[in-house]
């Protein structure tokens, strides 16, 4: 099979036919273009996998977003260079932002399917602080084993680069460590792979404790393999009778390299980590035990990352948590309480986004994350509705609460950005999850019928009653009336004389009280 590249363009969501109509002409002229120049630029604007900032913005109370004044005013800028005229400006000096060029390998799958995993690659790289200024996309039927494209692509590659004034390459999988090295040696510039833009935008937004440590084991799990040696010269050389302990022949060598010491240091951290994160799962395990013991639901919101789960929990509970265009805004869980119409509580929590090709130091980094999804009694799992590819989301994410242990748990399917879906598009989403609800959490259509379907859905008390509860025990009658449903109350002269369906959890605690006839 011959190789050739594929233009990456960037599209939005068509609003009407003509938008559409419009779009594949763009595409067209696009191709026509990369034919005659070897290759396509980025069109300006922002990633497919984003949204534009216009229709993205929220109307409407999502709570005090402290963390967004703070998160942007690092915000690195284009066009402003670290290299400076006057010294005397260096207090005011800004980072620049990295100007990459992405690339993709596709052996099966339509050129749809490859476009759209190229222009998340694209969003996640704007996401981290880059400039995407090319993608190229390759069909072949694997991946060149030394340099990822072949020879001669590779020579293409590094021409890009050069004319574009690049300073990095991103694969879009993750590379093999001799891969990366071979292709640094021939693009004359860094490569990175899909893995380790993740992994750095993980580490730009964790904020908890917990999430620090647990970004950290994924990088340095991801980067053990990865170490390059620089020579003897880093080498502690240990000759003579200084070597060995002054053991004299044989003893003579170098030592301990560099990159020996580099990888038990490592492991070392890795160890601490680990403890550290062990040591936090007690504190959780209370948490969660508590809401078990008083027989509080819970619902966890689970999905792509960027579908809206974060603008969903601030929309029903006005949680005020971190809402951005971003791939992995927010990481660490986030719970809120909420009640049922009929008074029963439950709890909301916001949980880490889901990508596809997760890598899997993050998806074991993340377990203690992903267990509030495991021990919750109902997932919302919301879909972004406006994306191209919503069924490859919708499969990306059942793949990784399967992984969770979260398979068997009930679902609801919730399409978020009704806004943005046109009539037609709707027909395709019903006919893909039937049934589905509809929402979008910047007009709030839809928030009626989510929330009556979870009232649906979640536990109710289900053991029929009768107790004679003394006056001094108020404390009962209060808990009957808060976490469980009262059926009907009369007071005697003994006590409240109630008849109640209480949850099995209570069964025990309120048994001394039952009225036997």
């Amino acid at each position: 099979m011959s190789d050739h590249d594929t233009p990456v363009t960037d599209t939005t969501v068509p609003s009407a036919g003509a938008a559409a109509a419009e779009d594949v002409v763009a595409r067209v002229l696009a191709r026509a273009e990369s034919r005659a120049s070897g290759f396509s630029l980025f069109a300006d604007g922002a990633a497919q996998a984003l949204q534009r900032s216009d229709t993205a913005a929220g109307s409407g109370f999502d709570g005090d977003q402290f963390d967004r004044d703070d998160r942007q005013s690092l915000r690195r800028v284009a066009g402003l260079s670290t290299e400076l005229d006057d010294v005397t400006e260096v207090e005011y000096r800004q980072l620049r932002l990295e100007n990459v060029v992405i690339i993709g390998v596709y052996s099966q799958g339509t050129l749809s399917d490859a476009e759209n995993s190229l222009h998340e690659l694209a969003a996640l790289a704007e996401t981290a602080g880059a400039v995407v200024l090319d993608g190229l996309l390759q069909r072949r039927p694997h991946p060149d084993p030394s340099t990822y494209f072949g020879k001669g692509k590779a020579e293409e590659l590094r021409a890009i680069v050069a004319s574009l004034g690049a300073d990095t390459v991103i694969a879009d999988t993750e590379l093999a460590p001799s891969q990366r090295r071979a292709l640094e040696d021939v693009v004359k510039v860094k490569v990175i792979d899909r893995t380790a833009v993740i992994l750095d935008i993980f580490s730009q937004h964790a904020k908890s404790r917990e999430g620090k440590a647990q970004v950290e084991l994924a990088q340095l799990e991801y980067l053990l393999p990865r170490l390059r040696g620089w020579g003897e010269s880093m080498s502690r050389q240990a000759g003579g009778q200084v070597g060995g302990a002054g053991a004299g022949m044989g003893s003579r060598g170098p030592g301990e390299t560099k990159i020996e010491l580099d990888r038990r240091r490592i492991h070392t951290r890795m160890a601490k980590l680990r403890r550290q994160i062990a040591a936090m799962k007690p504190a959780r395990e209370a948490k969660r035990a508590n809401r078990r013991r008083n027989a509080v639901p819970g619902v966890a919101i689970a999905g792509y990352t960027n579908a809206g789960k974060s603008s969903l929990l601030n929309r029903i509970t006005s949680a005020g948590v971190l809402v951005e265009n971003a791939l992995f805004a927010t990481l660490d869980a986030t719970v809120r309480k909420n009640t049922t119409t009929d008074g029963r509580p439950y709890t909301l929590a916001d949980t880490v986004g889901f990508v596809r090709a997760l890598p899997h130091q993050l998806v074991e980094a993340f377990r203690s994350t992903l267990e509030e999804v495991a021990d919750s009694d109902v997932v919302v799992h919301v879909v972004d509705g406006s994306h191209p590819d919503p069924a490859g989301q919708i499969a990306t994410v059942r793949d990784v609460l399967g992984e969770a242990g979260a398979r068997g748990i009930p679902e609801i399917v919730v399409f978020n950005k009704s806004d943005l879906v046109s009539d037609d598009d709707r027909l395709v989403l019903r006919g893909l999850e039937p049934g589905a609800v509809f929402v979008s959490s910047r007009t709030g259509e839809g928030i009626s019928e989510l929330l009556a379907r979870i009232d649906a859905i979640l536990p109710r008390p289900s053991v029929e009653v009768e107790l004679l509860v003394p006056y001094d025990r108020g404390d009962l009658v209060t808990l009957l009336h808060e976490r469980n449903t009262v059926l009907s109350t009369e007071y005697e002269e003994q006590g409240t004389h109630v008849r109640a369906l209480i949850n099995p959890e209570y069964e025990e605690r309120l048994g001394a009280f039952a009225v036997t006839h």
